[in-house]
């Protein structure tokens, strides 16, 4: 049976990598479906994404009276890059995006989700960003452990980004779940 990842893009850098975390994911067997917030969507080629997954990339809401888009259930999602935007609102219970709509959900589902910031230092340091982090760790939302950068220097770290992590610890995830 294939398993079928969420993989939600955020407005960040190395979302213009993230064609290694979905053929990584189908050279491991998973089904991978990609997601993206609005901003998100403006960081990646949709085309490649789409070309690497199979499926199509869904930014939006459907509109009224348009009939559902079949996607199989998660059994895992993965946020990556994550901004502290998207931490925080998520943990806060925001869903004003599509995006944000099916990761809330997922985790008030019991889904494994893996969440990889890629968010600097100043971010990082608020009260507001920490205690969002801490939230999530509370509804058993993985958050990968990945240093903050200093402010307008994320460029440098594109390259580190941890897509294979991200992969190795919803696989984890899910294989826990699974006992």
């Amino acid at each position: 049976m294939t398993r079928v990842v969420y993989l939600v893009i955020c407005g960040a850098g190395p979302a213009s990598d993230a064609t290694r975390f979905i053929e990584a994911a189908r050279a491991d067997g998973w089904d991978c479906y990609v997601l993206t917030t609005p901003t998100g969507s403006a960081f990646v080629d949709i085309e490649t994404l789409e070309s690497a997954s199979g499926h199509p990339v869904i930014s939006e809401h459907r509109s009224p009276g348009t009939p559902r888009r079949e996607r199989p259930p998660a059994d895992a999602v993965v946020v990556a890059p994550a901004t502290a935007n998207t931490i925080c609102k998520l943990a806060a219970g925001i869903s004003d995006t599509y995006a944000l709509d099916i990761v809330s959900e997922c985790i008030g589902l019991g889904v494994p989700v893996v969440v990889v910031p890629f968010v600097n230092s100043a971010l990082a340091n608020r009260a507001s960003y920490r205690k969002a982090v801490s939230a999530l760790k509370t509804e058993e939302v993985a958050v990968y452990d990945v240093p903050a950068h200093l402010p307008h220097q994320g460029a440098a770290h594109l390259g580190s980004f941890p897509w294979s992590g991200a992969l190795a610890m919803s696989t984890t995830m899910t294989s826990k779940q699974s006992r």
